[in-house]
């Protein structure tokens, strides 16, 4: 059976577990486009999760169901899943090994693993591939693992609902897939997933993620920072947080004030790993953009931001501008990233799935 055969009869949906949410996307290629088959999402309590493993399965299964049976826009109408492991517990590397047999070359990532990876080999899970050759000698081998407690704790989520994981990978993955599904591909892009918990960056130079980074900033922590400043709840400055932001406003010198401690992290990061990309560049690209997303990045202001501090011009990721929903009811402009990583998951193609 070919693996197209084989991927049209059973299609995935993306299912992304983030610290407390899923969202979940079914997408739907043809030729004139990709369209949301169905799209949903949930909250659970945070303490089903701890260091990226579901120590209480049952809060994500009940949340899973909830969002399955009750809660969808659209329809699922597939039982594979693709599924994406938290940035900050996993491990992503580029390595430059020698030309060798497959044999040979499993043999010396296992070796790499275990040397750069600081985690034993027996608390892994890993896989590689080759992504080109770089000479008569040498390839480009990239390399992701995780620890086993992360994905044996998935695997006991998905195995309850009843669904079969047909891709695992990184956040980092996904997201990139999204973004490389809606921007151009020959400027090299610097993306930053601004999530509820933290900020995860990447490099991506139109081939391949070149550097993976995690910084402490985090939407969680911005908003609880305009309560303490504005003396409101933390509802209120929730509120606050997305209509306003760090944009022209008679708010702004406060909020500003009360945020930058947070923002400062993510722009001495970027500025971190702008500097250890250009150091080990071959092919002598600059970034020329930075492109952010997430449940936080919703920030009025952030661009303009991100803009001034770092000389590199940001804008928001347009995840829905290559997708259609058809008939169906889109999500929230205030929504519009929470997506992003599921509807990566949901973009997979015949190559990224095994049979």
């Amino acid at each position: 059976m070919g693996k197209q055969l084989y991927y049209k009869d059973k299609p995935v949906f993306g299912f992304d577990i983030g610290h407390t949410s899923l969202k979940i996307m079914q997408l739907d290629r043809k030729k004139k486009g990709v369209s949301v088959d169905g799209y949903g999402t949930i909250s659970f309590d945070p303490s089903a999760i701890e260091k990226g493993v579901i120590t209480d399965p049952e809060i994500i299964i009940k949340a899973a169901y909830t969002l399955l049976e009750e809660q969808l826009i659209g329809k699922i109408t597939t039982s594979r899943v693709a599924v994406s492991l938290p940035n900050a517990f996993s491990f992503n590397r580029i390595l430059t090994l020698p030309k060798l047999s497959n044999a040979d070359l499993a043999k010396a990532v296992e070796l790499e693993t275990s040397q750069s990876i600081p985690l034993p080999l027996d608390d892994l899970y890993y896989d590689y591939e080759v992504m080109a050759s770089l000479n008569e000698e040498t390839v480009e081998v990239r390399l992701v693992a995780c620890p086993k407690t992360i994905i044996d704790s998935y695997m006991t989520v998905f195995d309850a609902l009843g669904l079969e994981v047909a891709l695992i990978e990184s956040n980092i993955n996904a997201v990139t897939r999204m973004v490389t599904h809606t921007e151009t591909h020959d400027i090299v892009t610097l993306i930053v997933d601004f999530g509820s918990t933290a900020c995860d960056l990447s490099i991506f130079d139109g081939t391949t993620i070149r550097v993976t980074s995690t910084v402490d900033c985090s939407g969680e922590t911005i908003t609880q920072l305009i309560a303490k400043k504005l003396n409101v709840t933390v509802q209120q400055a929730q509120s606050i947080k997305t209509r306003y932001g760090i944009d022209m406003s008679k708010k702004q010198a406060l909020i500003l004030d009360a945020v930058e401690p947070e923002l400062n992290k993510l722009t001495s990061e970027i500025r971190k790993v702008v500097r250890y990309f250009s150091e080990r560049n071959k092919s002598n690209k600059a970034i020329g953009q930075i492109i952010i997303l997430g449940g936080g990045a919703n920030l009025p202001g952030l661009n303009s931001y991100i803009t001034d501090k770092t000389r590199i011009p940001t804008r928001l990721c347009a995840p829905w501008k290559n997708l259609s929903f058809g008939k169906l009811q889109p999500p929230h402009e205030l929504e519009t990233t929470l997506y992003t990583t599921a509807g990566g998951l949901g973009l997979v193609t015949v190559g990224d799935l095994s049979t």
